[in-house]
C-alpha cells in the first residue's frame, strides 16, 4: 500500500474510533510531568505526549511485571488452570526502538515452545509507531539498528511532517486499519514522499552522540580480560534492578506461588534482574558468582555476546533509558566506551 496522509487535526478523531475496538495504550504525561505509556480511558482528560521519549517500554503490557500464570487448588489434588487472558488492543506512538524491542520480546518468548501467555497478547496487538525525526539525548538507535525509523515490523509507521503525518503499512493488519478508518487519510503526493523521505535523511544526522556498538561486539566477541572493567562497574551498581526493570528487552523472572487461602492461590511470574545478588544464589545459599566483581557482567555479556552469537544482533535497541535511570553510571553507553577504550595485548606489541 502506496503512503498516505493523516492531518494532525483528525488524530484523536481516529483514536477515538479506534478505542472503540479494544484497549488503546498510547504515551501520556501525567500530572507529576512523567510521559509513561498507559491504557487511554479519556482522550479528552489523558494527553497525549508525542514530543517526548517515554519513560516506559511496553514491556509491561506483553510481559507484566505480576504476570499470572495459573491458579492453584491444593484441597484434595493439587491442580492447576492456566490463567490467559488478552483483548485487541492498538499500541500507538511507540518508537522504532520500542517496536523492535517487541519484535526481539518475540522471538525469546518462542524459544523452547511458544509462550502461550505472552503470544495470546502479541496476537490481539496492533503497532502503531512513530519515527523520531529528532532524536532524544541519550537515543544510539542508529548504532543498534533499530531506528531512528524501521522499514519493517510495524503494523503502520507515522512520520511526522509538520501539521500532518505520513503513514504507512508493513502488515495486514494495519492495512486493514487503513481501510476501515479510510475516511481519515487522504492518498499522499510526490510532495508528500518526498518530505518523509527528507525526514528520514535528517533524522539520521540528528543524533547528539555517537556510540561506536560494533567495534564493541567485535572486542567482546574475541573474549578480551574485561576484569578491570566488571570491578569497575560492580563498584559503581547498587544492586536496584533499575536497569533490568526499565529495558525493553531484559526478560528475565522468576516464579513465586502467592497462597489466597490455606487450599488455593496463584502461581505468578515476577521480573528478576541478573544483577540482583540472589540470581544466581543456590537453595543452600552458595552463590557460585563472585557479586563484588561480577554483578553486572551476565547482563552486558548477554546483550552484547551472547544474544549476537545466538541472534546475530545485539538485543540492546539504543533506547537509553538505562542512562537515565542509572544513578550509579552503569549504563550500556559507559560500558560500550570502556570495552572501546580498553587495550588489547595484540594492540600494546
Amino acid at each position: 500500500m502506496k503512503g498516505l496522509i493523516l492531518k494532525k487535526d483528525n488524530l484523536v478523531p481516529l483514536l477515538r474510533k479506534i478505542r472503540k475496538g479494544g484497549k488503546l495504550v498510547a504515551p501520556v504525561q501525567n500530572r507529576h510531568g512523567d510521559t509513561l505509556f498507559e491504557v487511554i480511558d479519556d482522550l479528552d482528560r489523558q494527553q497525549l505526549d508525542l514530543e517526548h521519549q517515554a519513560q516506559s517500554s511496553l514491556k509491561p503490557f506483553f510481559f507484566p511485571q505480576n504476570d499470572p500464570l495459573a491458579t492453584y487448588n491444593c484441597a484434595e489434588d493439587y491442580s492447576f488452570e492456566p490463567v490467559v487472558s488478552a483483548e485487541p488492543t492498538v499500541y500507538f506512538g511507540l518508537r522504532s526502538c520500542d517496536l523492535t524491542a517487541v519484535l526481539y520480546m518475540d522471538v525469546i518468548f518462542s524459544q523452547n515452545g511458544a509462550d502461550t501467555l505472552y503470544f495470546a497478547r502479541r496476537k490481539e496487538a496492533i503497532l502503531i509507531s512513530l519515527g523520531c525525526n529528532q532524536p532524544f539525548a541519550h537515543c544510539f538507535c542508529n548504532n543498534t539498528g533499530s531506528g531512528p525509523f524501521l522499514e519493517y515490523g510495524f503494523d503502520l509507521q507515522f512520520t511526522d511532517l509538520g501539521d500532518s503525518f505520513y503513514v504507512e503499512a508493513d502488515r495486514a493488519r494495519g492495512e486493514e486499519l487503513l481501510e476501515r478508518w479510510s475516511y481519515f487519510f487522504t492518498p499522499a503526493d510526490e510532495d508528500d514522499r518526498k518530505k518523509q523521505y527528507q525526514a528520514v535523511l535528517e533524522a539520521r544526522s540528528n543524533f547528539r552522540r555517537t556510540v561506536h556498538v560494533d567495534p564493541a561486539v567485535k572486542r567482546l566477541a574475541a573474549d578480551p580480560d574485561l576484569q578491570p572493567v566488571w570491578r569497575e562497574l560492580s563498584d559503581r551498581c547498587q544492586d536496584c534492578g533499575g536497569c533490568a526493570y526499565i529495558c525493553p528487552t531484559c526478560t528475565c523472572f522468576t516464579i513465586v506461588d502467592q497462597p489466597l487461602a490455606e487450599t488455593h492461590g496463584i502461581r505468578l511470574r515476577q521480573w528478576d534482574s541478573c544483577t540482583f545478588s540472589g540470581f544466581t544464589r543456590m537453595a543452600g545459599g552458595h552463590n557460585p558468582v563472585n557479586h563484588a566483581e561480577q554483578a553486572i557482567r551476565r547482563r552486558f555479556l548477554h546483550k552484547l555476546k551472547i544474544d549476537v552469537e545466538k541472534h546475530g544482533r545485539p538485543s540492546c535497541v539504543g533506547c537509553g533509558r538505562c542512562v537515565d535511570i542509572c544513578f550509579g553510571g552503569v549504563d550500556m553507553i559507559r560500558f560500550i566506551a570502556m570495552v572501546n577504550d580498553l587495550k588489547l595485548p595484540a594492540e600494546e606489541k
